[in-house]
This record gives C-alpha cells, structure tokens and sequence, in this order.
C-alpha cells in the first residue's frame, strides 16, 4: 500500500455507501466555544511557520489552495466523499484565504467544510443501512476494485458516487465473507460500522477540527511539520514515557486504516514474533468481548482500546504488510505490559563463525534499537556518568569493551530497526569508532552551518568494523553510518538505501508565544513542531530524501517496502554544504572491490537468497497491482495459494539449516561480569525460536522471517565481516578465510 503522511490521525478514509445530496455550503459555521482562541492559534501558527520553517517561505495564494486541498483530503483521504460540486462552491474562499489567515486568523472554511463532511458521513449511513437491507451482493464476475484512491477524481455527481461506494462496500462485504462469517452477521456488521462512524464524528471537538485544519497548513511545508493541539500534547507525553502500558507498536493512520510503524524492542507486540511493521489493525478485541472493527476509526480512538492496565489480555486482527486486502488476515493475542527502558537497550552478541577450513573466526554483533539518552544522568563522559546511567553511547562503550576483552576480530552494529533519536547520542557513540573530527553538519534557515565534532579523542574501538542499516534505518541512525562511510571506517551493508529523514524539527509551545505577543487565549493553545535544519555528512551530502546508500547492497524485504521520506507528500529536496575537514581514513576503500565480488557471489549461490529473491517479485508484484479482486473464487484461489506458497517456503528454507554457529548473548546488564553466559541453544532447537524471530526477522513477512531464528541478513554481514577481517589480515584467498557454502543461521 502507498506509504504516506498523512494529517495527524484524527479521520481515516470513510469506506461506507452513503446517498449524496447536492445542498450549497450555505449557512454559518456552528458556533465555536472561544473563536477568539482559535483566531489567535490560526495567526500564530501561519507565523510561524512562514518564518521559522527550514523553507522560509510565507503563506501565499499557491500554498493556500495547496493547504485547502490537503484539508480536503484529510477528511476523505480516499476522494470517495465529496462531490466535485463541493470542491467547486470552495473557489470563493481560495482567493482570500491566505490574506485571511495571516491577518485575522480566520478559520470559518475548516468549520464550514467539516460540517459538510458531517452531512456527508450521516447520508451515507443512511445509504450502507439501505443497500444492505435491500441488496444481493454477487460476487461471481471479473471487476476489480482500486485500493489507492490517492489523486483519483472525486465523484461527479450523486449518480457516480453511489457506483463508486457500492463497489467499496462490495469489498467490505467480501472480506467478511472470506473470514467465514454468514450474511446477517456481515449486514449487521458493515451497518454497525457505518452507524458507529457517524457518532463518532459528530463527537470530533472543535480543538480536533482546528487541529486537522492547521496540521494541513503544516504538512503543506514538508512532511515533518504539524500542529499538536492539546490532546496531541497529551498522546506525545506519554509515547516518551516509558513506563506505559500497552503492546509497544507505534501506530499511524496510512490511507484509511491504522498501520503499524514499528515495534518497541523487548514490547509485547515484538516479543509475540507475529506482528511487524506494515502490518494494518482492523480489528480489536478485549478478552471475552466482542470484537470491535476499528476501519475507519480515528486513530486516537484506536490506540485507547489497545492500551489498557498492564497484564490484561487484548487480541489484535491485522492485515498482513503486502498482502493486505486479498483477504488473508491473523488474530495475535497480547498481553499488555510496562514497556521498560532495559528491554529498549542495546545488546550484544557474540558469534563463533565457521570457516571453510573447520576453525572459527569470533566477531561480535551489537543490536542497537534507537539513540536513546539518559537525561538525568549524563555527566559528560561516555560512559554517561556512571554504573547505572543508560544511554546509547554509554551501553555500547560497555558492550564494545566486552567485545574486545573477549578477542572478537570484528564487529557489526546492527542499525536496521534504529529509526533515530538523540543527536547528541548519535555525535558520541560515532565519537567511539574515530579519534576526533565532524561528525554531522546541520544548515538553518538562514544558510548558517554548524559543524559537530566528537568530544572525545578516545577511541573504544579500532578494529573491523560493519553497519548494518535498512530502510527504517532514520536520522540519527543516517548521521553514524553517514559520518562512517565518509571517513572510511566501516563498510556499509544493507537495503540500497537508508530512510531519508535527514531534517532536524523543533517543538514549539504557543502559549508562551502567545503571552509575549500578547493575544489571549482560553485555553492550551498546543504547540508546533517546525523542521528548523537539515543534517549534513562530513562530506557535504545531506541524508535528506536520498539516506546513505550501502558499500554493499544485499536483498532483503525491507529493501522492496514503499517506505521513506521519498514516499511521503512535499519532502525537503537534497542538497550539499561545502564539506568539512576531516582525515580520510581509508580503512575500507581497498578492500570493497574483493568484498563486493564475493558477496555477490555467494548471495548469487545461496539456495536462501534464491528463496527470497522469489518472495520479493511476489511482494513486489502485489504493491504494483493496487487492486482487488471482487471474485469470490479468485479471492480464495488467492489465498489458499498464499498460504501453501508460506508453508513451502517455510518448509525449503527449514530444511536448508544445516550449521548453527555457537553463539552468546550478552546485555548491557552483562557486560561486566567476567567470562561469558552459557551459549544459546544449539542447531535443531526450537528453543526461543519465536523470541528470535520477533527480534530479528519481520514476522509479517515470510521473505523476512524464513525459519525460526533466521536471518539471512545478518548471517550475510557477518560473512562480509569475515571476509574484511581476512583482507586486512592479509589472508590470500577469501574462499580460505569465510564461510563457503555452509548455510548459517542465529541461534534463538
């Protein structure tokens, strides 16, 4: 499915049938409780935005009709609402409106066009309970059905939009049917859908429609960019706490459903191994209650029936990334749990690999999930004050010390899953691979740069070294492998490019703005979070949009997944800054040639990566077609070959395990103590096989999780790693020195 940002989710797409009608947009916008605040908000916020925001540019004609037409498609996302009469009678306030935002703060066409929305949502209730007490619904012919509505026309007229909504009621109707479900249960189903939609929005408080209105503004300057009413405020509060309960699955609203962001290491949500990023929730179920459909739901109302007191049950029915829509979907139970610090920190590995020849080369691997600080503790040295500190560059100074004192010849840090975090982290945890030097450069709005050095001239470690980075590898993770590529001290393994998020954002209170100013406000007027910089490399290239392509590029289905700032509406463009000094180690350049050569040689013979390459065609083919069948048998056919096509994957990939290597896990906790734990379960145990495969693999997907505990990713990069180890060593022949046909995988 298209991945894009979409305003803040307050409104999903509106998939029901509803009867149009053609009223005017006559009449007054409903009274609002204090229109002075929201005038006052309104004002500040086009302010701001045209003067703080990294584009500088303030709000004119062109960016209003853009602004309006975003609104527009947040409240119906899918262009299956409004007519195009609607749009039409919006012209008048098209020539004025940036005028009056900026002077009086006007905002009376968020209100007006949400109140034709309303009237909107209850005609086409009105309509779903009609058609679905009246109507047969056939599904023997060959049409076919559009997913991705995003830029389609919107309906002409009364006529086509009732065409259009049947055939997506149809869907609805379909999928029901597919799960085993029996006519009335589906027409009671679908029109409890629509009845619920309504009341819940005409329940939307005018803080929550301003918010929508201004977020368009907002995401009008680049993706990153929102307004954050008060209960926006509230939500991001508790997604830095944590200490909160819930299933640790960060959540967003893509083209009318919820789909999953990512998983907080050591959550729930990941430790069940059968969730993954991509995946869409549909449905929602408290233990021994019905279960509650959650298409078309806000967002915010979603994430209230998911999080609950810790140690309750709740069952989650999602939609598979991929393959969403065709009918295949699974029910995961969940049991809520206190999302701790110590689950989220980096760990470390230590794996005993097979050679050719019989020996074994040591190397270690360090899994860093995010650039997390620990604020209260930080004391300026890297091991971030003391015993019990916790930040990133803290824990992987411990777990790297460990490393070295256990003779491993290399080390991978694992980027894959990092989506970001502290900056400050990021400059002193790149600070442990190089002697000094810059590490990022951020540009402003004015063209001023800022050049940040590592603090430190220590260096913790100085051997081999790998990055393994993804396409959800983001921001500060693009800062390290960035500053590393450029200085030539590590080789670069993974998808062919990095997320893209090379943009720094600010979050600004407005009610200190607005007492300076001195505009009254009744209430929390919220905040803005502004994109205010754009990060640099040390050579000059920005992270922005592109991300940090690899040193050497191996197949994963990540790498196949519509994720990154490119797929998101109005990125910053890249661009360049003059670069900054700094020594060119050439630790990897002489070697890239050989260690390009021989992976591709290896990924071109191994049986796995065969496997894999047939999956992703298979994923591939299916984000192309961006349609479903409305073909019961052909839904069926669909899905039962999906299923068999899973299992005989599953089934090769298992039966290629041969060789496991002896491998340690070591956490933060650990890497003290001397010697080393007990090693995990050796070749042919399922032993943690579901833990593994939720920290390793993405479950969702079965090109990325092809037998418990593999990941043939990984098990590449260490082979890379081998190979790097040998020429730096000056080993004559690689073949000699790594692996050579022995199909690896990680121990659970």
């Amino acid at each position: 499915m298209h991945s894009r940002t979409l305003l803040p989710a307050r409104l999903l797409t509106l998939a029901t049938a509803l009867l149009l009608t053609t009223a005017g947009f006559a009449g007054q916008p409903v009274a609002r409780a204090d229109p002075a605040t929201e005038a006052n908000i309104t004002r500040l916020t086009a302010a701001v935005l045209g003067n703080s925001q990294l584009a500088h540019r303030a709000l004119d004609r062109a960016l209003a009709d853009a602004f309006l037409d975003r609104y527009l498609d947040a409240l119906d996302p899918e262009r299956l609402l409004f007519l195009e009469s609607d749009v039409a009678e919006l012209a008048a306030y098209r020539a004025t409106l940036a005028r009056d935002t900026i002077r009086n703060g006007d905002n009376d066409v968020a209100h007006v066009v949400f109140e034709r929305f309303l009237q909107r949502v209850r005609e086409r209730a009105q309509y779903v309970g009609e058609a679905l007490a009246t109507s047969e619904f056939d599904f023997t012919g060959d049409d076919v059905y559009a997913l991705d509505r995003t830029g389609a026309a919107r309906p002409r007229d009364a006529e086509a939009a009732r065409t259009l909504w049947r055939q997506r009621l149809r869907v609805d109707y379909l999928q029901e049917k597919l799960e085993g479900k029996q006519a009335e249960e589906i027409k009671a189903r679908l029109e409890r859908r629509a009845r619920r939609l309504v009341t819940i929005m005409e329940q939307m408080s005018r803080d929550e429609v301003l918010e929508i209105y201004l977020s368009a503004l907002a995401h009008v300057y680049d993706p990153h960019s929102d307004y954050l009413g008060h209960q926006q405020m509230d939500e991001l509060a508790i997604s830095m706490n944590l200490s909160l309960f819930g299933i640790g699955a960060r959540l967003r609203s893509v083209d009318g459903r919820c789909e999953i962001v990512d998983l907080v290491p050591g959550g729930p949500a990941m430790r069940s191994g059968d969730l993954g990023a991509g995946d869409r929730i549909v449905a929602v179920t408290q233990d021994g209650e019905e279960a509650v459909d959650v298409v078309e739901l806000p967002l915010s109302r979603i994430v209230s029936l998911i999080r609950g007191p810790k140690g309750t049950v709740v069952h989650i029915t999602v939609e598979p990334a991929g393959d969403g829509g065709d009918g295949t979907r699974r029910t995961v139970r969940l049991v809520r749990d206190e999302i701790k610090l110590e689950e989220q920190r980096a760990k470390a590995t230590i794996v005993d690999l097979p050679l050719a020849d019989g020996s074994t080369r040591r190397i270690g691997v360090i899994d860093l999930p995010s650039f997390y600080a620990d604020l209260g503790k930080q004391a300026g040295d890297r091991a971030g004050g003391g015993p019990d500190s916790a930040s990133a560059t803290a824990d992987v100074t411990r777990l790297l010390r460990k490393l070295v004192s256990e003779d491993v010849e290399g080390v991978i840090l694992d980027l894959r899953r990092n989506g970001g975090g502290s900056l400050k982290e990021a400059i002193t945890l790149t600070g442990l691979f190089i002697t000094h030097g810059p590490v990022v450069q951020t540009r402003g709005p004015g063209g001023d740069v800022d050049v940040a050095m590592d603090p430190d001239p220590d260096v913790v470690y100085d051997g081999p070294l790998v990055v393994l980075t993804s396409r959800f590898s983001a921001s500060a993770s693009e800062i390290v492998a960035g500053a590393l590529q450029d200085y030539g001290r590590a080789v670069i393994v993974g998808d062919s490019a990095t997320f893209g998020k090379g943009t720094v954002q600010s979050i600004v209170p407005l009610g200190p703005m607005m007492q300076r100013a001195a505009l009254p406000f009744a209430y929390d007027p919220g905040a803005l979070k502004v994109t205010i910089r754009k990060f640099y490399r040390p050579g000059g290239a920005s992270t922005q949009l592109k991300g940090v392509a690899p040193d050497i590029v191996v197949p994963s289905s990540s790498g196949v997944r519509e994720v990154g700032e490119s797929e998101l509406d109005n990125p910053l463009p890249w661009d360049t800054v003059k670069p900054a000094r700094y020594r060119d180690l050439s630790s990897v350049r002489p070697y890239l040639a050989a260690l390009r050569a021989e992976s591709a040689r290896r990924i071109d013979e191994s049986a796995h990566f065969e496997l894999l390459r047939s999956e992703l065609e298979r994923i591939k083919e299916r984000q192309a077609s961006r349609t479903v069948s409305l073909n019961e048998g052909a839904r069926r056919d669909e899905i039962a070959h999906f299923e068999a096509r899973r299992k005989a994957y599953r089934d090769a990939l298992a039966a290629l395990d041969a060789v496991r290597p002896v491998t340690y896990e070591i956490p933060v906790s650990e890497a003290a103590k001397p010697g080393l734990p007990p090693p995990q379960a050796a070749a042919g145990s399922d032993d943690g096989a579901k833990d593994a495969d939720a920290a390793h693999g993405d479950p969702a997907d079965p090109a990325a999780d092809p037998a418990p505990g593999h990941d043939i990713v990984l098990e590449e990069a260490q082979r890379i790693l081998a190979d790097y180890v040998a020429l730096r060593a000056g080993t004559p022949r690689l073949r000699d020195a790594a692996t050579a046909g022995v199909p690896l995988a990680r121990t659970p």
